[in-house]
């Protein structure tokens, strides 16, 4: 690698040690896949190679957001600039599967959702503005103890267990998993989006097909559960995006539902994110040779991300 190449990398891993998360591997069913680096995004620059993951190609260098004002364009699908993969994980109907993030920011409060698409034939040439998507798991604000969603997954080692409904047809699908930011969302487009996908085939015996919604057509930048005040005691939530599949089991792991009830933080037991970075946790020897710029240490501090919409506040 050129001195100018490693400098480049140098300052996109400094700028995402003070951004925001990404998704740095999945577990399907128990088996553990690496997601999309941010180093290889400098390995195709350079003419290297890389290994093949379910996660998509996207240039969130800065581990950026989309902003509400782009709720109608491509990026809001799987994030900025995203391009298929050629690889795939597995997950029979009724099986589980855990989203790694990086380290998330706590004051980062917001709802966690799990959407899938139906991909045919082949998920590595799918046009992604053709995925309707089908939304499996949600969960926002518990309203009984004012705790979001995100608070359960930074808890639970940064990670988010969704449940692939058993009535899902087997099939090729891409899987898109999403943390929506909501610090700002008390201004018009405060709210922060982060799309993530990863194709994984789901096998089993179901039968169920279900009618999704193009990526564009999700969220409006008006929607109550976008806008609104996070800072006031919320008597109602309305959790944003189409409605849950009847087939989902319910909120997944590491938070609550939009209504009043509660529901327990999940307690899996997965491999912990690595990091080139010595505040963060060390993974498995098996892993960590695939997660050189997976972790990051605590965001308290992180300045705006260079392509986002507006200027973040905090109140």
């Amino acid at each position: 690698m050129s001195f100018a190449s490693k400098a480049a990398l140098f300052g996109a891993f400094a700028s995402a040690v003070l951004a925001h998360g990404t998704v740095s591997g999945i577990i399907a069913d128990g088996v553990y896949s690496e997601g999309w680096q941010l180093s290889y995004y400098y390995s195709i620059q350079n003419g290297q190679t890389y290994p093949d993951t379910p996660g998509w190609y996207a240039e969130d260098l800065d581990n950026g957001f989309i902003a509400p004002d782009a709720y109608a364009e491509a990026d809001i699908i799987c994030h900025k600039n995203a391009k298929n993969s050629n690889s795939s994980a597995t997950v029979a109907a009724g099986g589980s599967v855990d989203f790694q993030w990086t380290a998330w920011p706590d004051s980062h409060i917001g709802p966690i959702f799990t959407y899938v698409a139906n991909c045919g034939a082949d998920c590595g040439t799918v046009d992604k503005s053709t995925l309707k998507w089908v939304k499996i798991d949600e969960a926002g604000i518990d309203l009984d103890t004012q705790t979001w969603p995100t608070t359960g997954m930074i808890a639970n080692n940064n990670t988010w267990t969704t449940t692939v409904p058993s009535t899902l047809a087997a099939g090729k699908y891409v899987f898109r998993h999403e943390i929506i930011a909501m610090h700002g969302a008390g201004s018009e487009n405060g709210a922060q989006n982060y799309p993530q996908c990863s194709n994984i085939e789901i096998t089993g015996s179901g039968t169920d097909s279900p009618e999704g919604t193009l990526g564009t057509a999700l969220y409006t930048s008006t929607d109550p559960g976008i806008l609104f005040n996070p800072y006031t005691t919320l008597t109602e939530y309305t959790i944003p995006g189409p409605a849950l599949y009847s087939g989902a089991t319910g909120t997944s792991g590491g938070g609550a539902s939009g209504s009043s009830s509660s529901a327990p933080v999940a307690t899996s037991s997965v491999p912990a994110v690595s990091s080139v970075f010595p505040s963060a946790t060390s993974a498995p020897a098996t892993v960590a040779s695939h997660h050189s710029n997976s972790g990051y240490p605590d965001a308290a501090d992180r300045p705006t991300p260079r392509y986002q919409r507006r200027a973040e506040t905090h109140p």
